[in-house]
């Protein structure tokens, strides 16, 4: 039943110019946006680019937030049009449908990482310490989490719209906090705390941990392991809190 589901939504992805443009292009595009920022930056001899701490942090955050919304938006459409209700009168569970959902998405968000990355290594000569794999391994766990979120969120969303308006409550906040535009340690005592419990900080903690090691640290296992235990955690709540339909 969990297979059967995945091959379903990857057949329906496959006529879907728009989503995959959307999964595979507009990552690499937004990569190459924040490349250009920083092009003529001039820095002393030994210093590393902007690019090559940003543009890394941006392999997890793009992935993360596009996953996130082709997904709550893509299972918001299988539950309006009836598709969720037709599929729960089978004797498919919960469990599996959600889960069927998150392979097929996961094939997809490990796609657009594998283009993200290639962008970011061969055309802009990103250059760290760890190697590439690692980089890759991070974010497609990234990707997967925003298809766990996504699949999450829908079941609170009435129409497409509103499945967007939780970006600023579920992404955003995850952004700021992650320690991108200000070290965790030096926000205030109640940033820092909230910041140390959400998921995407442990992604960030985990790509300096590639960043600046040549070789895998237990931290970075460590982060990794965290990630996958929030997404799986995720999607069996998803699936406790998934409705048949939307009226």
């Amino acid at each position: 039943m969990m297979l059967a589901t995945s091959r379903r939504v990857l057949d329906q992805l496959r006529h879907d110019r728009r989503s995959i443009a959307l999964i595979l292009v507009v990552p690499a595009l937004l990569l190459t946006a924040v490349y250009y920022l920083y092009e003529n930056e001039t820095l002393p001899p030994g210093v590393p680019r902007t690019f090559d701490r940003v543009g890394l942090m941006m392999l997890a955050i793009f992935p993360f937030v596009v996953m996130f919304l082709v997904t709550s938006i893509t299972m918001l459409r299988e539950r309006t049009s009836g598709t969720l209700e037709r599929l729960l009168t089978t004797p498919i569970h919960k469990a599996d449908l959600l889960f069927g959902y998150a392979i097929a998405f996961s094939i997809m968000a490990a796609l657009q990482s594998l283009v993200a990355t290639a962008v970011a290594y061969w055309i802009f000569d990103l250059d760290i310490k760890g190697s590439p794999g690692y980089v890759v391994m991070i974010a497609v766990i990234n990707a997967v989490l925003g298809v766990a979120l996504g699949l999450l969120c829908s079941a609170f969303a009435r129409t497409e719209f509103q499945a967007v308006q939780f970006m600023p409550v579920v992404v955003v906040p995850q952004i700021l906090l992650c320690g991108l535009f200000v070290a965790r340690e030096r926000m205030n005592d109640v940033l820092e705390n909230i910041s140390n419990v959400l998921p995407l900080t442990f992604s960030v903690e985990a790509l300096k941990e590639i960043a600046s090691n040549s070789e895998a640290t237990r931290l970075m296992w460590d982060d990794a392991t965290v990630i996958g235990i929030i997404v799986v955690g995720v999607l069996v709540l998803a699936s406790l809190t998934l409705r048949r339909q939307t009226r």
